[in-house]
């Protein structure tokens, strides 16, 4: 333990740690399963960020460089098996036995060291001053990268979308052509950035298919798409529950489907057996005049409180069942210039792991708002069938 401590006190106090990812747990019952730390300036000060990954959250705690060797110490000692360091001139491999026993591998190093300034200018994925040529065409910057002022809403929403995508991007093969549908695309910005950034960015082979129900987007989009020379992306009319051109498909996104339209899009990419689902639901009225609950009545009763009470079930319930499916869920704030400031991304990835607690919750669920939700009736005898005990 003194070497390690000798190893962090040397490049933590003379500016050479670069970060850490403390991994491996030594128990089950350790909430989160992850810790990464890194030098950050705040106001002037060098701190050291530690970043608590938990399934559905992360918690960040900055703390003095002395603070933070002892916090380093602890969690080696008795929550981790595992330690990377990255520093300027070396890396270090750290191993933590059952008896807290420290092994270190010192190793070449690997990573650069970056500005830690906290305050600077968002990395974005597609950055301002870099042409981009979908950008141009939808008129949300110029020719020379300058987004236009009136622009920069939707600018950051598609930036933000794209986060939301990098963290998935593990979950989706290189290997082939993947097929990917985007339910409910209208003027399609999200989706001519999600082409550009698979395609042009991470030099996948996709074919992207965008699907609306008005013709004007649809003649629209695709001429878009000859124009910037996207060859495996193109537009239909029609609605995701009629689309049978695939027996499977590995991404579906629906961003703007009103209602129970949502409902059938996540059905469907059940069926599909997609490995990645990202939905975004509006105008959710199905368990509005539903949801019932005499202790509840002081929300209950006033229309807008239900309204938003309702909708906020609603997520919980579609991700409760694609949990119950096989599925990691996690929901999101997601900034939808479309309909509201902010929204929920519902983020599903296919896991194949069940777990039988999930469907105790659901059952318990809806019997506290005595709902029985279009989801459940239109997923079948799949979601039936895992409700009943079976896997």
């Amino acid at each position: 333990m003194e070497r390690l401590e000798e190893v962090l006190k040397e490049n933590l106090e003379n500016d050479k740690f670069i970060y850490a990812v403390l991994s491996d747990k030594k128990t089950k019952g350790l909430e989160y399963k992850k810790v990464t730390i890194k030098p950050v300036k705040i106001k002037d000060n060098i701190l050291i960020q530690f970043t608590f990954n938990y399934d559905k959250k992360v918690i960040h705690n900055n703390l003095s460089i002395k603070d933070a060797i002892g916090e380093i110490l602890d969690l080696i000692k008795d929550k981790f098996k595992q330690m990377m360091i990255f520093t300027v001139n070396n890396d270090y491999q750290v191993f933590s036995n059952k008896k807290s026993k420290i092994r270190i591998l010192k190793k070449s190093p690997t990573k650069a060291q970056v500005n830690i300034n906290h305050n600077k200018k968002k990395n974005y994925i597609i950055q301002e001053g870099d042409t981009c040529d979908f950008l141009i065409q939808l008129g949300v910057m110029n020719e020379e990268g300058k987004v236009y002022k009136k622009k920069y809403n939707k600018f950051r929403q598609i930036n933000r979308f794209l986060e939301m995508v990098s963290d998935v991007i593990p979950n989706l093969n290189k290997n082939k052509k993947l097929k990917i549908i985007d339910f409910g695309c209208g003027k399609s910005y999200l989706t001519f950035a999600l082409y550009y950034y698979l395609v042009d960015k991470l030099d996948y082979n996709v074919e992207m298919i965008g699907l609306d129900l008005k013709e004007d987007v649809i003649d629209f989009c695709n001429e878009l798409s000859r124009t910037l020379n996207y060859e495996d992306l193109r537009f239909e009319k029609g609605d995701i529950e009629g689309f049978n051109q695939f027996d499977n498909v590995d991404m579906v996104i629906t961003l703007h489907a009103c209602d129970t339209a949502t409902d059938d899009a996540l059905v469907k990419a059940v069926h599909w057996g997609a490995n990645v689902i990202m939905s975004v639901p509006c105008c959710q009225h199905e368990l509005f005049n539903k949801i019932d609950n005499e202790v509840m009545v002081p929300m209950l009763k006033h229309g807008i409180i239900k309204e938003k009470l309702s909708s906020l079930i609603t997520d919980s319930i579609r991700g409760n069942i694609l949990e119950i499916l096989g599925y990691d869920i996690q929901l999101l704030e997601f900034i939808d210039m479309e309909h509201t400031p902010k929204n929920i991304l519902i983020r599903g990835i296919k896991k194949g792991v069940i777990d039988s607690n999930k469907i105790d919750e659901y059952l318990e669920f809806k019997k506290f708002w005595k709902v029985d939700p279009y989801i459940e009736k239109k997923m079948g005898s799949v979601l039936e069938k895992r409700l009943k005990g079976g896997y």
